[in-house]
């Protein structure tokens, strides 16, 4: 049988770790290797190996036990002292392999040899050798896909959501998500056992495509169509955003591809700034002219010097 791995490498994480790291790690590989999303045959051994090498090190009492005394920490009566469990260790490995305990080793007291195997008298008190529970275990934290529109974005909203397998949760979408956002429902990812708790559940965030506005980060970016007049002579125009509607000022000779910014208009954010929204001016004509419309631009091309293919 392979040597039980270090519980520190099976989390790959330090030994002087903290509580935070230990935790990363662990909700790291459980979304890895957890039963319900990896099918691998191999998954499930792994799976419980990181789980009780998590049990053990997010509890800061085992994790003093498991660090003074190693794997052993759960046989290891509670008054016996790390240092001579470790020179009773040292002497069994240099004696050939069979741990014959003296009475002061295993905090009995006297110092004679009593000539009682470590692992027939620990295996004897504790449950027969090789024999380890793994406990309840925490439900692994999963991931899904969540699609929201701008307009839920910039305003949030309330949605069931339909999971694999059927199941159904109620999400709340918070004002202002961005692309690639987790949404955390606590308590609603895999389910764990022998009454453990569930995992957590994050919605990884999609904004949909929309036909008028395109998110970048949390700025909102539109066209903005423009007549020719409006363009040259500047103009106030009515603009619709997700949040309503707004006043844009367009300068005098605005030309297409400007962007004119409505400061703070785009996805609102709950600590520092709001996004701002980007209205790219296209210039439009009319696709049929008027007997009129043609006298007047006529009488512009006639009376004008503009060249916009001049090279300034």
């Amino acid at each position: 049988m392979a040597p039980r791995r270090d519980f520190y490498e099976v989390l790959g994480v330090s030994r002087n770790a903290d509580a935070d790291e230990i935790q990363r790690a662990y909700r790291k590989l459980v979304r890895a290797y957890h039963p319900d999303v990896n099918k691998d045959p191999v998954a499930e051994d792994r799976f419980k190996e990181i789980s009780e090498a998590y049990s053990v090190l997010s509890d800061p009492e085992t994790r003093r036990r498991y660090d003074a005394f190693g794997h052993d920490f759960r046989q290891v009566p509670p008054d016996v002292d790390p240092a001579q469990w470790a020179r009773s260790r040292a002497g069994a490995r240099a004696g050939g392999g069979r741990r014959s305990a003296r009475a002061e080793d295993i905090g009995f007291g006297g110092g004679e040899d009593i000539g009682i195997d470590l692992d027939d008298l620990l295996g004897g008190m504790f449950g027969g050798r090789g024999r380890r529970r793994w406990g309840p275990m925490p439900g692994a934290d999963q991931e899904a896909e969540i699609t929201v529109t701008v307009e839920e974005a910039y305003n949030g909203g309330r949605r069931t959501l339909t999971l694999p397998g059927g199941r159904q949760v109620d999400v709340t979408i918070p004002k202002g998500v961005t692309n690639g956002q987790r949404i955390r429902l606590a308590g609603q990812g895999g389910q764990g056992s022998e009454g453990a708790n569930r995992g957590d559940l994050y919605l990884i965030v999609q904004i949909a495509d929309h036909p008028r506005y395109r998110v970048e980060g949390r700025d909102i970016h539109a066209f903005l169509p423009l007549a020719p007049w409006e363009a040259a002579l500047g103009a106030t125009i009515s603009l619709d955003t997700p949040g309503g509607e707004a006043k844009l000022k367009v300068p005098p000779g605005t030309s297409s591809g400007r962007r004119l910014r409505l400061r703070g208009r785009g996805l609102p954010a709950r600590r520092g700034e709001s996004g701002d929204f980007y209205a790219e001016v296209r210039i439009m004509v009319p696709p049929r002219l008027t007997d009129e419309e043609r006298r007047l631009f006529e009488q512009l091309a006639a009376a004008s010097t503009f060249d916009p293919r001049r090279r300034s």
